[in-house]
């Protein structure tokens, strides 16, 4: 093999399981060993060695009587540490939780994959309680972006190990969580596909929360098929009812406020290519002022964030106690601000938040969204770290572009469309208005390789 297992995708790796080229326990030893050897070892806070080689073993047995579950089976595939595990202590990022509730079933998404075949290697690390964009970690260590060749750089979060395995080629796919990004800017940083699906779309069972008015999930993988085939499976599908569809003709509408604000020249440079490209290949491309995302941002200033929000009522009597003391300090600041917004705030983001999704699917209508997952490349890690102020302002611009998308209740595919600064990827996020998923994935499938400039 002049490629590991971990770093290919599901398809290409199905094709040799499917085929009897290789078996899944031959597979699964295989990623395992790969993990353990891999120099950073903040990637995975467990690996699922035992119940991962069970899996492989009752995929093998599947395969040699002929009885596939599709071409998932016996695929790897890594869990976010807010998935319950049957058998373990969900962290949610936290040492707080490590000895806290044993999960006594799977989160319903994990068991939905199972029953499809894939093969759980482990839990991969994360910002702490989902709450930052940047995947730093002071408990588990932050994993470094393995794009990053000339320092130590973020791998972003919150969905930090689960984006940097996937690119480090040490499993195929994993699933993360999304409430202001966490999906598509580790999948934007890192360079690979993810996709974050309108909330609501899968079950959310066993899955620790941030803000449940704003979280969705979503697959981070190397390309658009790999995601449309893990969702049919994370619904319960045997097969994905999504087909390509057609870019010539597709509209697609460029905002022209908040999201190039302060964006990087090699992000822009990177983002106008593509969007060439579609044109080229026969999108109509029209740029135009969305006033809710200014709406948005004069909201936040005026009533403070609805995820803040939501977050200290979740964990109001953990900051109240002796638990916040061991928790991040950046994640226990942010948190506490949640408790300015009164409940006449909340309510009043409420209200304006359905009259600005209203008013977007008026302007928009059933066109396509495309900006830069993020409008710049991965930082450097280091200062970040040693300022507090310096990680607070980072954090606000990484998260600023996808964030309006959880507001407005979208679903996006982040794909990488170049490279920026000190030859770092760079993300084209394509989203569509509240369950568009499917007509989403269907032009992705199509514009994946223009966008990703593979014709050239």
């Amino acid at each position: 093999m002049t490629k590991s297992f971990g770093a290919m995708s599901v398809a290409q790796l199905s094709i040799l399981i499917q085929s009897a080229t290789v078996d899944p326990v031959d597979v699964t030893e295989a990623v395992l060993q790969g993990i353990e050897s891999y120099p950073d070892q903040a990637i995975f806070t467990v690996l699922l060695g035992q119940r991962a080689r069970e899996e492989a073993k009752a995929s093998s047995k599947r395969l040699r009587e002929g009885r596939s579950r599709g071409m998932l089976d016996g695929i790897p595939i890594a869990w976010k540490d807010l998935f319950d595990i049957q058998g373990r202590a969900t962290t949610a990022g936290s040492r707080i939780l490590a000895e806290g509730h044993v999960a006594q079933t799977d989160a319903t998404v994990v068991t939905a994959l199972q029953q499809a075949g894939m093969v759980s290697i482990g839990c991969t690390n994360m910002s702490e309680f989902a709450f930052s964009g940047l995947g730093i970690n002071p408990h588990y260590g932050t994993p470094r972006n393995p794009r990053g060749a000339d320092v130590a750089r973020v791998p972003g979060g919150s969905s930090s190990g689960a984006g940097v395995a996937v690119a480090a080629g040490l499993v195929p796919a994993a699933i993360g969580t999304d409430t202001g990004g966490s999906v598509r800017i580790p999948a934007a940083f890192n360079g690979i596909v993810g996709y974050k699906a309108t909330r609501g779309r899968y079950p959310m069972d066993g899955v620790f929360p941030l803000a449940k008015s704003l979280d969705s999930l979503g697959p981070l993988c190397r390309t658009v098929q790999d995601a449309v085939w893990i969702d049919a499976a994370m619904r319960g599908l045997t097969a994905p009812a999504v087909k390509h569809l057609p870019i010539k003709g597709l509209e697609v509408v460029i905002p022209d406020n908040v999201v190039f604000d302060g964006a990087e020249a090699g992000v822009v440079a990177a983002f106008e290519t593509s969007v060439e490209w579609l044109a080229a290949a026969g999108a109509s491309i029209s740029r135009i002022k969305i006033p809710a995302f200014d709406e948005i941002l004069a909201l936040m200033a005026r009533y403070g964030a609805m995820v803040t929000a939501e977050a200290f009522a979740l964990h109001r009597e953990r900051l109240a106690g002796v638990a916040a003391a061991e928790m991040d300090r950046r994640v226990v600041m942010r948190t506490r601000l949640g408790e300015r917004t009164t409940l006449a705030d909340y309510l009043a983001i409420l209200e304006a938040r359905e009259q600005m999704i209203a008013d977007v699917e008026r302007l928009v209508g059933d066109s396509f969204i495309a900006f830069p997952s993020v409008a710049h490349v991965a930082p450097p890690l280091s200062p970040l770290e040693d300022s507090d102020d310096i990680f607070v302002e980072t954090n606000g611009k990484t998260l600023r572009n996808t964030m309006l998308g959880n507001f407005l209740d979208w679903c996006g595919v982040s794909i990488p469309c170049g490279t920026g600064d000190a030859d770092m990827p760079v993300g084209l996020l394509l989203s569509a208005r509240a369950n568009r998923d499917e007509s989403l994935l269907g032009v992705a499938l199509s514009a994946e390789a223009v966008i990703r400039g593979d014709f050239v």
